[in-house]
């Protein structure tokens, strides 16, 4: 019987080297594998990550331009509403001159808008009653021979300046409307002067 044990020896064992080749050829391919889906894995997150990091980054930029535009958009809201205070001021210093400098601006605006020089001045009650007598002789001399203007009993509200009447027609001369129709073309010099540097 020895001779069977012999041949089963052999065959066992021929049997073990077979299936420890196969099991390292098995563990070489399954280790193969793995690496491969290790690597995979690995390129994937990486994969992952920068696209993140991109979409961070544009994240990142589209709120700093945001902030950005809402900064500048709060700066220009500021500057407007500086300049607006600035002919606000304009408006009380040119109301509160002293008189005879309030008159010969008065006088000045007279003369840019008398057409026939026979219309009536109506000012506002403190104008009038403090140099409306003077408004109108001075605005008469300035105007020369077609100088013909007289005082209207009529007052009005308004800060200064005045209104010239002939007839049914106005020609408004406040303060306001003349800083009103002349901010188009100053508020930016205004502005210059404000924020200049």
């Amino acid at each position: 019987m020895k001779g069977i044990e012999k041949i089963t020896a052999r065959i066992a064992a021929d049997a073990e080297s077979e299936v420890s080749t196969i099991r390292g050829e098995s563990d070489r391919v399954v280790a193969g594998i793995r690496a491969e889906y290790d690597k995979k894995a690995q390129d994937t997150y990486a994969a992952i990550l920068r696209e993140g990091e991109k979409e961070n980054e544009q994240r990142a930029s589209r709120i700093d331009r945001t902030a950005q535009l809402d900064a500048k958009r709060t700066v220009l809201s500021m500057k407007q509403e500086m300049v607006s205070r600035a002919f606000a001021l304009a408006e009380k210093k040119i109301a509160q001159m002293p008189e005879a400098d309030y008159v010969a601006f008065l006088v000045h605006q007279v003369e840019k808008a008398a057409s026939t020089g026979k219309e009536e001045i109506i000012l506002n009650a403190d104008d009038k009653a403090k140099c409306g007598a003077k408004l109108v002789e001075a605005a008469n001399k300035a105007l020369g021979a077609k100088g013909a203007l007289t005082l209207s009993a009529e007052t009005r509200p308004m800060t200064g300046g005045f209104i010239l009447k002939q007839g049914d027609i106005e020609v408004n001369c406040t303060v306001d409307m003349m800083l009103e129709l002349s901010r188009g073309t100053l508020a930016a010099q205004v502005a210059e002067v404000l924020f200049e540097g």
